[in-house]
């Protein structure tokens, strides 16, 4: 995948854009007050293989379990993930719902529903984040998670691209979705799905391939017709101002420009 939407780069500079694309997040962000955590992930070709329908499944296995003992160790109220594709967000919402349980609802804002399985074409698990969240897909990534979150407390906000051997899943397990044009004068469509859950919290996913790439290109893919970012900023001020957010992931920004730079310096006296 990265070869294919991130050809005008080395493929070993490229395939670090996640981990870049986290650190330039962490970097313009303000400060906060609690604790900050990184979750290593690997670098090497080792486990990438696909195993049981999942791409990588044992690099998988590995960081999900890292990330969440490392989420244990401070057993957070709120937690702010910074970087890295969708999967990233499995560990921190699936920590909140064994807190919060039946009282948290998922917003997930992405382009794509994120529902595959390891009976999807694609095996890639960062397409499966939705999927698993919901007690689907892979078993083995299933019993590492503390909780899951019914269908109907997650809705899939900007969806407007998928895999047409994938979306079925969207109806047949109940979850709700709503377009970008849906969106475009108000919120009120997922405000009013928020209110129907019951939920007083919320975990906001926003995968930043949502923004419409006729206005900046952001994410890993570049997908036309999306929410701008000014509807982006909107819906999440509206959710923020109806219930209490305890979940935010900002995912999949890849800094192609900062990665440019780094290939031009690389190499440069005094900087290498």
């Amino acid at each position: 995948m990265v070869r294919t939407l991130v050809p005008e780069l080395p493929f070993d500079v490229a395939r670090r854009g996640h981990a870049v694309g986290a650190a330039v997040l962490e970097a313009v962000l303000p400060p906060h007050d609690g604790p900050t955590a990184t979750v290593p992930v690997t670098m090497s070709d080792n486990g990438l293989e696909v195993r049981d329908g999942v791409e990588a499944k044992n690099a998988v296995l590995e960081q999900l379990a890292t990330a969440l003992e490392v989420i244990r160790s401070h057993d957070p109220a709120r937690i702010t993930t910074l970087g890295g594709e969708c999967s990233v967000s499995v560990a921190p919402f699936s920590e909140l719902a064994r807190r919060y349980g039946d009282d948290l609802a998922i917003i997930w804002i992405d382009s794509h529903p994120d529902i595959g399985t390891p009976r999807s074409e694609y095996h890639g698990y960062h397409a499966m984040a939705v999927a698993t969240l919901t007690g689907h897909g892979d078993p083995d990534v299933r019993k590492l998670l503390p909780a899951t979150v019914s269908a109907d407390r997650v809705a899939l906000v900007g969806l407007h691209e998928w895999t047409d051997d994938d979306f079925p899943n969207v109806a047949a397990w109940g979850i709700p979705s709503f377009g970008p044009d849906e969106l475009r004068d108000s919120t009120r469509p997922v405000l009013g799905w928020l209110a129907a859950t019951g939920c007083s919290r919320v975990a906001i996913h926003f995968d930043v391939d949502s923004i419409d790439s006729n206005e900046i290109g952001l994410g890993l893919g570049m997908v036309p017709g999306g929410l701008t970012g000014n509807e982006v900023r909107r819906i999440i001020a509206d959710v923020d101002a109806c219930v209490d957010v305890v979940g935010l992931t900002i995912a999949e920004f890849i800094p192609r420009q900062v990665m440019h730079l780094q290939q031009i310096l690389e190499g440069v006296p005094l900087v290498s």
